[in-house]
């Protein structure tokens, strides 16, 4: 009689297949949560005061406007392209959410709404560049960037203007001592993060970032949504500004220029795919409060300017290494014993 041999039970995937991107999602995205928590857990240490209720009440709304701009540059990193058009489309929407109310009378809901549909229409722009005219999306992005910066010096004439009452005062408020752009990022966020991981729209703007050789035999229009992300993600940008130009209440006219280091850095400590179709938007906001965070106890710590940014780039270039390292290979390394001489020897 001949013997049957059985090969262990295969590992059943769960619903597409999809079991190992599931686990990789959940190791890239988790790391950033527990290093918040060791960075909170250290500040007080590092920096005596720096988790005091008033310290953490000045650090969440400056985090809040972090996770908002790092928000659109997510959007754009899920489908691999950058954009550096970050510090324009700050400025921009500032300076007509500030200058125009001051100028001209404009009512202040009327020029915050400008100042989104100008961030839309700069977003347009690059995507039509991008996605129609074959350019890089550095290149196109760092050219409407530069457009921008030039409007913001034609607008405000080289000098910045005061807030007005009702902008100041609902970026600097607070409901049950949360402030107000806290609850402004958790509700942009948490809306973003649930339509990208539960809808339909969402899920097929995921699936052109990951393939858009696949996505097309799928019928899905790539061209369409690679617009919308960079229309998305200056909406974003203007939004962010508007908010930090009211509780800053005199922004600087180019006060979007210390964000786009921070949001590329947050976007790659949260763990999404620079080549894009992996990322998750929660995680992003987590990074960009780490990276909030980190600044206040840098620059609480005595350290200058300079060395903030010094520590941004390090942990940007820390983050970016320790993506590359295959970590799979080196546990499985480091958890292979070595072979007992004793078994080696040939039994009598």
């Amino acid at each position: 009689m001949s013997r049957r041999t059985t090969s262990p039970p295969a590992k059943r995937a769960g619903p597409g297949g999809l079991i190992d991107l599931r686990r990789l999602r959940a190791g890239r995205f988790s790391s950033i949560w527990l290093i918040t928590l060791l960075l909170f857990a250290a500040s007080p240490l590092i920096s005596p005061g720096s988790l005091s209720g008033s310290a953490v009440l000045s650090m969440l709304p400056f985090a809040a406007v972090m996770a908002i701009a790092a928000l659109g540059q997510t959007l754009v990193v899920a489908h691999g392209g950058i954009d550096l058009s970050v510090p324009g489309g700050m400025a921009l929407a500032a300076v007509l959410a500030t200058k125009l109310p001051a100028a001209s009378g404009v009512p202040v809901w009327a020029a915050v709404g400008l100042a989104l549909v100008v961030g839309a229409l700069g977003g347009l722009i690059i995507g039509f560049a991008v996605v129609r005219l074959s350019i890089a999306a550095f290149v196109a992005s760092l050219a409407v960037n530069s457009i921008l910066i030039g409007v913001v010096l034609q607008v405000s004439s080289g000098f910045p203007a005061s807030a007005g009452a009702a902008l100041s005062a609902f970026a600097v408020g607070s409901v049950a001592g949360i402030p107000n752009l806290l609850l402004v990022a958790v509700v942009v966020v948490g809306l973003a993060h649930w339509i990208i991981r539960h809808t339909v729209l969402g899920r097929r703007f995921i699936a052109v970032g990951a393939g858009r050789p696949a996505a097309r035999l799928l019928g899905l229009p790539t061209g369409s949504y690679e617009m919308g992300a960079y229309v998305a993600a200056g909406i974003c940008y203007s939004l962010a500004g508007v908010l930090l130009a009211g509780y800053l209440r005199t922004p600087d006219i180019l006060l979007g220029n210390t964000y786009l280091l921070p949001t590329i850095a947050a976007v790659v400590l949260g763990g999404s795919l620079l080549s894009g179709g992996i990322t998750n938007l929660a995680a992003t906001a987590v990074a960009a409060l780490f990276l909030t965070q980190l600044d206040q106890v840098v620059l609480a710590a005595g350290a200058s300017t300079a060395t903030q940014l010094l520590v941004q780039a390090a942990v940007l270039a820390l983050s970016v290494v320790a993506r590359g390292v295959p970590w799979s290979a080196v546990r499985a390394r480091l958890t292979t014993r070595a072979p007992d001489p004793a078994s080696t020897l040939p039994s009598r």
